[in-house]
């Protein structure tokens, strides 16, 4: 087995979107290709709802790089998804020429910029939705977020242009912020994906009864749950933050940047590099919960950490 986070989907794998299943195939020959992340959905919440049926309702619009098609969803949030995602205060955004330019040049910087990348977010990327709060409702909206039961799905606010999580925030919009939440999403998704594919934690683990790791760089924000963190929890935002802080790194190489972009990615960088050596020692110290296989992961890990 392979001993790294998974970097591409398996053909005939459960997530395989091409695979000769009797409901991919159907949407596939009605043209709502944009349905199938949805169909992997029902099967992994076995609620019985039709997700799939339901997000036949969303329009959408392509948003490509060369050879890459992404969905940007359009049209009103099915009531029966917002729920399960926990989008139930969101709307998606209206596309704008403005919107439309910055996911572009996101993903553009993505593919040009940082290919190891942008093959991931290629590879576990097919739908974009872009919310905002609904009129009324208050509360400090999402940066981005992605759920293990939508596959392919990532979802970011207006927010993802200025905010590189979890406490660097720019007065500027930058398209770079937003490749790097895209960057974001997606390796959490490619993590959900190893996860739901391998035992990768021990026998009995659960993430209700997880060894809790003390975050103090949340320590001001006031809630609990952001505080302490559970073993799965650490070990997906290890894996990320891999990924984010050679994001980081190639960046402050580059001589494109404005002065706000590059202090923002300074301050960013600086943040995070002593974040991830502290979980990764914190994982390390409770390999208990994880299978040989996740204890191989955490070796991974261990390796690229010490390389950055």
């Amino acid at each position: 087995m392979n001993t790294t986070i998974a970097t591409s989907v398996p053909a005939g794998s459960f997530f395989d979107l091409g695979r000769k299943d009797p409901e991919l195939l159907r949407l596939r020959e009605e043209g709502a290709e944009s349905a199938l992340p949805f169909a992997l959905m029902e099967r992994l919440i076995k609620s019985g709802t039709p997700y799939a049926q339901h997000a036949r309702s969303l329009r959408s619009e392509n948003v490509t790089v060369p050879g890459v098609a992404f969905d940007w969803f359009d049209a009103q949030l099915p009531g029966e998804i917002a729920n399960e995602i926990n989008l139930t205060n969101y709307e998606i955004a209206e596309h704008t020429d403005d919107r439309r330019a910055a996911l572009s040049e996101a993903l553009d910087r993505l593919s040009l910029v940082h290919p190891e990348g942008f093959a991931r977010v290629r590879e576990f990327v097919r739908g974009l939705l872009w919310v905002g709060l609904k009129p009324g409702v208050r509360g400090s909206s999402l940066i981005s977020s992605s759920d293990p039961a939508l596959p392919y799905i990532v979802v970011f606010s207006d927010k993802a242009r200025h905010h590189i999580p979890p406490n660097t925030v720019s007065p500027e919009p930058s398209p770079r912020f937003l490749a790097e939440n895209l960057l974001h999403e997606g390796t959490h998704q490619s993590i959900s994906f190893h996860v739901l594919q391998h035992q990768v934690f021990a026998d009995g683990y659960s993430s209700k009864e997880s060894p809790k790791i003390e975050i103090k760089w949340r320590a001001g924000q006031g809630v609990a749950r952001n505080q302490f963190w559970e073993v799965d929890r650490a070990f997906h935002a290890t894996g990320v933050y891999n990924q984010l802080l050679r994001f980081r790194r190639t960046e402050l190489d580059r001589d494109d940047l404005t002065a706000n972009e590059r202090a923002c990615f300074e301050a960013a960088y600086d943040e995070g590099l002593p974040a991830v050596r502290y979980l990764m020692r914190e994982l390390e110290l409770l390999s208990e919960n994880f299978t040989p296989h996740g204890v191989e992961l955490l070796a991974d890990l261990r390796q690229q950490t010490d390389q950055l």
